[in-house]
């Protein structure tokens, strides 16, 4: 498998950090956190239940385009999670890589808001949700991007993009 530069993407909740990272593994890649790499601003933002906008998103994106860039121009693959959810955000974060993939991990709100209520010490509130859904738009064809249903269980997701990234 040639193993490229991956973006494991989709709304606050969704398992990018978990699917990523098994990813990541299994590709023998390295593993970025977007989120690591989100100002203090922005995560007071969201702390506080103020969406982001496009504004506070975008030295975030330039810096984890920057992280993609880096890694192709050193010869090494990375699976960065990042939610992604406008096509103009994708397009930023292919400025640092031309060839880039996409995982988008979608699933109903309903099982990604009982997800969130489960997980502690995250800085996303369940209530920023409904926003993200409104912000969501979904990979073109012409986006070089694989969707997984997160209905399945990890194991058999990551089995699923595996097997489509062959």
């Amino acid at each position: 498998m040639n193993t490229r530069n991956i973006v494991v993407m989709g709304v606050a909740g969704c398992g990018k950090s978990r699917i990523g990272k098994m990813l990541a593994d299994a590709l023998g890649a390295g593993f970025i956190e977007g989120d690591s790499f989100h100002p203090p601003e922005n995560i007071e933002r969201m702390r506080a239940g103020i969406p982001l906008d496009d504004a506070s998103r975008a030295g975030w994106l330039a810096n984890l385009a920057e992280q993609l860039r880096q890694a192709r121009a050193d010869g090494r693959a990375i699976v960065l999670a990042c939610s992604a959810l406008k096509r103009r955000y994708r397009d930023v974060l292919r400025g640092g890589d031309p060839e880039l993939r996409f995982v988008h991990l979608r699933g109903e709100a309903e099982l990604i808001a009982a997800r969130m209520r489960e997980r502690s010490g995250h800085f996303m509130p369940e209530s920023l949700l409904h926003s993200q859904f409104a912000d969501l738009e979904a990979p073109g064809a012409d986006e070089r991007a694989i969707a997984a249903d997160i209905g399945a269980p990890p194991e058999a997701l990551l089995r699923q993009i595996l097997d489509t990234l062959k």
